[in-house]
């Protein structure tokens, strides 16, 4: 079996899947904004865990878009649909900067390492130090939108849950939400302490702009380079679960980096 398939097949949840779980119910009528979906894996898996969803699956690098297509083909997913679009903080056009590459020691041919690292930021130098085998050698035009428009145009009422994915681009996308953002319940984005991509938001930059918003962040795994958030609206939190959701969660996170800081020490 293939690392494609196996991520797609793996029972093991993925740790934004786990508290998903403990958010929705497995037949509630999600909507799900798949945003950066690079292959469509993530949404398949969305797909299984929740049947009853509607999931927009974004992803704006057309040789990407055309694996999302296959892999929804393949997999005989039913509710997803596939948007080959770019969401910024502006409508038009926009530069992709396209990355390519693959680490010496990978044997696997049908996991395409260097094409998920592509942005409409420019890489800085620091995107090469970190991975040596990753290439930046095109640049193409793509369309953009933004999350509020695109809403409007389909008629979406609400966003249940945002998986971001865009490589430095995450506030330009949330900016483009606009007050459509209060819409939106639940955020799971990649987020940086160093600058991998000009000009990008860091960790402080994306922490600011979603506790203005009204978010709360139940889990953190950003330490030297990068990591990940999950951000649940607060008024959500309070009507669906209460409090005690949220203080579970932050201790979790709390512990969890207090132990890692530890286990660092030792090793230096």
């Amino acid at each position: 079996m293939s690392l494609r398939e196996n991520y797609i097949d793996s029972s093991v949840l993925q740790t934004q899947e786990k508290i998903l779980k403990s958010i929705f119910k497995k037949n509630d009528s999600v909507t799900i904004f798949d945003i950066g979906a690079c292959e469509g894996e993530s949404s398949i898996r969305y797909a299984r865990l929740f049947p009853n969803a509607t999931i927009y699956t974004f992803e704006p690098l057309p040789s990407n878009f055309s694996l999302v297509q296959e892999n929804v083909k393949k997999y005989q997913v039913k509710n997803i649909q596939p948007i080959p679009l770019c969401l910024s903080n502006e409508i038009g056009e926009t530069t992709f900067y396209v990355s390519s590459g693959k680490p010496e020691n990978a044997n696997e041919d049908d996991w395409n390492y260097g094409n998920k690292s592509s942005s409409i930021l420019p890489p800085s130098e620091k995107t090469t130090d970190v991975h040596n085998w990753l290439k930046f050698e095109q640049a193409i035009k793509v369309p953009t939108s933004t999350l509020k428009k695109f809403c409007v145009d389909k008629s979406i009422a609400q966003i249940d849950f945002v998986h971001m994915d865009v490589q430095g681009a995450e506030l330009m996308v949330l900016q483009g939400a606009q007050d459509f953002i209060k819409q939106i319940n639940a955020i799971w984005l990649e987020v940086e302490a160093v600058e991998l991509y000009k000009g990008q938001p860091l960790k402080n930059d994306i922490e600011s702009f979603m506790q203005k918003n009204g978010f709360v962040k139940i889990e953190d795994t950003v330490y030297d380079t990068s990591g990940d958030q999950f951000w649940v609206k607060n008024e959500f939190i309070i009507k669906h679960k209460g409090k005690a959701f949220v203080i579970k969660k932050q201790l979790f996170s709390i512990i969890k980096l207090y132990y890692k800081k530890i286990f660092r020490k030792l090793l230096n």
